[in-house]
């Protein structure tokens, strides 16, 4: 068998994972041709098809099922090789691989500043994805550690909730509902409502709330991002349910209004995921307990502050 590069392991790991290269490409920042032409030149080396296409779909042949598995194998001895050398070096080289789902993009890079500040050494790959996305690299044990809302209940995970994660209900600051009390859950059924797509955990809580009071969302539009719908009902396209997190951004207070709703907020929490088996490597568990030591301390002044002066500003 002629020479085999890592590299396009890497790309016949993911193509093999996906069954598809547009979705290789997509994760690999690639183009389709080059995926297309490292698989060509690795089935050369490798002397047998790794792929065969039936109709639109792609498949893998015998020896693309034996190569996926090795693969595999020797990732898992990578990552441990990895491992190894980082704890050698102590904390003052390494790499750490953390992916959250997009609604904790407002929190957590201020919370790895002060690590990297601390620890200069350490290269860090965030990867901000849905939800969807981080259950899918969870499960092929692709990153160190993962940030969400809501463990899954189907993988053997270990999760630490490390910070509170209130879902408020928001509206335009000119909303009829702003100022009002108590709003009932039944009148917030009757406007139009953002969702997250499904999948998302802030939909899923939601809607296990109003599933209990037997009432139907009016769900308007359906957006794949917690920014994408804060600028929606900026835009006065409805209302929507999103973490307080969100608003840590600033310049939200003059556009949007946190609804006083019966039952909210919603009370959930971040959560530090990992699988049970994965051996954290020294690097990594820095990190975990940095991040449930110091949450506490995060700065979030300014967000509760803007908070407290809206609703002054409403009442």
């Amino acid at each position: 068998m002629k020479a085999i590069t890592l590299h396009q392991l890497q790309i016949f790991e993911v193509a093999a994972r996906h069954l598809s290269f547009t979705r290789a490409a997509e994760e690999l920042y690639l183009t389709q041709p080059t995926i297309s032409m490292q698989i060509k030149q690795l089935s050369k080396a490798v002397g047998l098809p790794l792929f065969e296409q039936v109709g639109k779909r792609l498949y893998l042949t015998e020896a693309g099922q034996a190569l996926h598995q090795t693969c595999g194998k020797i990732f898992e001895q990578l990552d441990q090789f990895e491992m190894t050398l980082a704890d050698l070096k102590g904390l003052k080289q390494g790499r750490l691989s953390i992916g959250v789902v997009t609604t904790a993009k407002y929190f957590i890079p201020r919370l790895l500043g002060p690590f990297c500040q601390q620890y200069p050494g350490i290269d860090v790959a965030l990867k901000v994805i849905n939800r969807q996305q981080v259950l899918d690299r969870i499960a092929h044990n692709m990153d160190d550690l993962y940030v969400m809302g809501l463990p899954p209940e189907d993988l053997d995970v270990v999760a630490r909730p490390f910070l509170e994660n209130p879902l408020v209900v928001m509206a335009p600051i000119h909303h009829p509902l702003v100022g009002e009390k108590r709003i009932p859950l039944e009148r917030i059924a009757q406007e139009p409502f953002l969702a997250r797509e499904p999948g998302s955990g802030t939909r899923m809580a939601v809607q296990r709330l109003f599933d209990k009071h037997n009432l139907t969302l009016n769900i308007r539009m359906e957006l794949g991002s917690s920014e994408a719908i804060r600028q929606a009902i900026v835009g006065g396209l409805g209302i929507s349910v999103l973490s307080q997190h969100v608003l840590a951004l600033g310049g939200w207070q003059h556009h949007l209004a946190i609804l006083d709703v019966e039952e909210f907020p919603i009370y959930g929490s971040w959560y530090l995921v990992y699988l049970r088996s994965k051996h954290l490597s020294v690097v990594a568990k820095a990190f975990a307990d940095f991040l449930l030591s110091q949450v506490d301390q995060m700065p979030l002044d300014l967000l509760d502050q803007k908070i407290s002066d809206q609703k002054t500003e409403q009442t």
